[in-house]
Formats: structure tokens, sequence, C-alpha cells
């Protein structure tokens, strides 16, 4: 029984990232949003990486993806400026949110092969990551933000897949409200 408790304990640390904000924004100038707002737009694009590559382990790159910011319940999102002055024990914040949970080892496996870069998944997770900041960056570019697209070319030299490489130019291209307006205009056209 006192398994469940630890997994309740866990569900509220994650939780907690629907309430911490994403710092950078406010260097930025605009926008906003949470760190788990932030983890769900990496799941989605490491699922979509992950299906681009046939030999990556789509099941893992989503792992990664998922445990990617969980140490920031702990440790807070420290943005490039905040990085500068401060540190975390971003490892130790990993292993303690972790410990004793059933999946313990498998995590901490993979957070450790996020966090070293070597493998084609942790590299897939990591892009996925940069995707999702690109897709916001993308948006505040197009609602007028002239930071946006300095932080944009930062984002752009982080990648390091092809397939993410490439999905940042599709992002690039596509204007950020095209996804709903072409299809409204375009069914407003027929009627």
């Amino acid at each position: 029984m006192q398994s469940y408790y630890r997994l309740a304990k866990s569900l509220f640390e994650a939780a907690m990232l629907k309430r911490l904000k994403r710092t950078g924004y406010a260097y930025l100038g605009t926008g906003e949003e949470s760190v788990a707002a932030h983890s769900f737009g990496v799941i989605y694009a490491a699922w979509m990486l992950a299906s681009m590559v046939p030999e990556a382990d789509t099941e893992k790159v989503i792992k990664m993806a998922i445990l990617h910011d969980l140490a920031e319940a702990r440790i807070g999102d420290l943005n490039s400026v905040n990085k500068l002055y401060d540190t975390a024990d971003e490892e130790r914040a990993f292993s303690d949110a972790l410990s004793g949970l059933p999946f313990e080892n498998e995590a901490l496996g993979l957070v450790r092969e996020y966090l070293a870069q070597e493998s084609l998944e942790a590299r897939l997770a990591h892009d996925a990551d940069q995707i999702d900041l690109i897709v916001m960056l993308k948006e505040q570019k197009d609602l007028g933000n002239p930071y946006a697209p300095r932080w944009l070319a930062y984002a752009r030299k982080r990648l390091k897949t092809e397939a993410g490489r490439r999905l940042a130019e599709a992002v690039l291209e596509t204007d950020w409200a095209s996804w709903w307006l072409d299809e409204f205009v375009a069914r407003d056209d027929k009627a």
C-alpha cells in the first residue's frame, strides 16, 4: 500500500509543473506558458520526430520527452540568463523525484541517456524540446515581437538531427494561425 502513496506524491509533484511558468518569456517581453504546457508540446513533437526516423525507438523518445523537465518541479525553470549565474544539481533533482517509483531504474536510465545526448533517441528528444520553443517563438514573431527572430536563430543552431532541422524549417515557413485560418477562409469561400 505504501507504494501507492509514493505514486500519489509523484503525481502531485508532476502537477506542480502546471503552475510553474517558463521564465524565458520575461526576457522575450511577450508570451507565457507553464512548464507542463511546454512539456506537452515537447512530447507531441517527440512523437512526430521519432515517427520521421524509422530507426528510432519511438516509445523511448516519448518517455524521454515526458521526463525531460520533471526536475524543474524541484529546481525551477532556469533560463539562459539565469544559467549564467546559477547552477542546479539536475541529476540529483531527477534522482530524488524518481526515487521509490516502480519505474525508477528505467526512468533514471532514460534521464541519464537524455542528458548525455549520445543516442539518436536522446538527440530527437532534445530536438523536440527545441521544436516546441521554435513553435512558440514563431508565434511571437508572427505577432510582431521584434526579438523573436534572434531567439529563433539561436534555437535553430541547437538542433541536432536532420529530422529536427527539417521540421523547424517547416515551422518557420508556416504562419502560426494557418492551421485554422486557412480552413476557415476556405469554408467561408465555399459558402
